[in-house]
């Protein structure tokens, strides 16, 4: 492998093999990816696939691996500091995405009827520690959070730690909508949208109700996006068919030093998600000339205002809505919130209510 690092993967589930292999596929100059993570075999697997598919491709990737236990503060900042990144991919989380489709336990009954903000705690917690890590590398590094980040980048950024953006959830429709209208302009289509806004389009058509995204075809707003839009349909399951590879091509920028325009979650710790731009070494909000950076925070900051997890100025951390209610229902303490600064604990909390929960019976 090359001397500098161009990308470090943090994870060995299926979305960073995702990544990894779209890395593969997609890289137009030459580029060195190191995946990490506890799994030798499944580590072992995604280099050979990761390479593989860089041949196949004709691709100027190169894939390494690194055995690391992402829960040990010093073996990840050894790591980073021997590495020295551009770029980290935190992928890596203790709570499986599956949970938005399953059925038949407490638990997944508890996500399904109050929202995934349930799982946050467990969302945040590695990527925390990540980039708890790099802040004392000293290292300027671009970190990209691939778990649940229209919700954990704010948390990451309450802890007063670094964090650039995260991938999928508005650019799954983005690039779905994009790819309906056949528009390949980067930037002619630009939209607002939480991840909440995703779950109408996993309905069909004549059923479809509840949060829109807000789109923009140029410098027009479209009225009726559920009308101009019904053909898209997303899975029920976690779509990284899309998710997984929508970061990848602003992966390649940040490490080449590039442009990119297009969609993120959570940029530089901001609710929900947003146009954006990277040049420069910089990534911002690329809003429609018509919307005020004021009242797309807002707009997105709603969300988890009336239903989900929020955090204030001063670290504080308070359910609302649905969620609250439902969390009250199992455990009042919990449900009362917390300080970003006690998460290692609420972890721990909130995981014993977990495994309770997934003991018992939806019914």
């Amino acid at each position: 492998m090359a001397d500098k690092l161009d990308i470090l993967v943090l994870g060995t589930g299926s979305f960073a093999a995702r990544i990894v292999c779209d890395l593969a596929a997609t890289a137009s100059r030459p580029i060195a990816v190191a995946i990490a993570g506890r799994n030798r075999e499944r580590l072992a697997w995604l280099k050979t696939a990761a390479n593989a598919r860089a041949v196949l491709f004709g691709r100027p990737a190169v894939f390494a691996t690194r055995t690391i236990d992402l829960m040990v503060h010093d073996d990840v900042v050894s790591l980073i500091s021997q590495d020295r990144p551009t770029v980290i991919v935190q992928a890596a989380s203790s709570q499986a995405s599956s949970v938005i489709s399953a059925r038949g336990d407490a638990w997944s009954k508890l996500v399904v009827e109050s929202g995934l903000s349930a799982t946050a705690v467990f969302q945040a917690l590695l990527s925390t520690r990540v980039a708890r890590a790099l802040r004392d590398t000293g290292i300027d590094c671009h970190f990209i959070n691939c778990c649940f980040p229209d919700v954990v980048n704010s948390l990451i950024a309450a802890a007063r730690l670094p964090v650039t953006c995260g991938v999928g959830n508005i650019a799954i429709l983005s690039n779905a909508f994009a790819g309906e209208l056949q528009i390949r302009d980067f930037g002619a289509l630009k939209m607002l949208a939480h991840y909440q806004t995703i779950a109408p389009f996993r309905q069909p058509p004549a059923v479809r109700s509840g949060p829109v995204p807000r789109v923009w075809i140029g410098d027009s707003e479209v009225s009726d996006v559920f009308h101009m839009f019904a053909a898209v349909r997303i899975t029920p399951e976690p779509a990284i068919e899309i998710s997984g590879p929508s970061g990848v091509p602003l992966m390649i920028a940040m490490a080449a030093g590039d442009s990119w325009i297009g969609h993120v979650p959570g940029p530089n710790g901001l609710p929900g998600g947003y146009p954006a731009v990277f040049r420069d070494g910089v990534l911002e909000l690329d809003l429609p000339p018509s919307l005020e950076r004021a009242e797309a925070i807002a707009w997105n900051a709603r969300f988890e205002e009336t239903n989900g997890l929020t955090v204030g100025g001063d670290g504080s951390v308070r359910y609302a809505g649905v969620l609250r209610e439902k969390l009250h229902q199992v455990s009042p303490e919990l449900s009362r919130g917390f300080h970003i600064g006690d998460l290692e604990s609420v972890y721990k909390d909130m995981e014993d209510l977990r495994g309770r929960l997934c003991a018992q019976s939806a019914d």
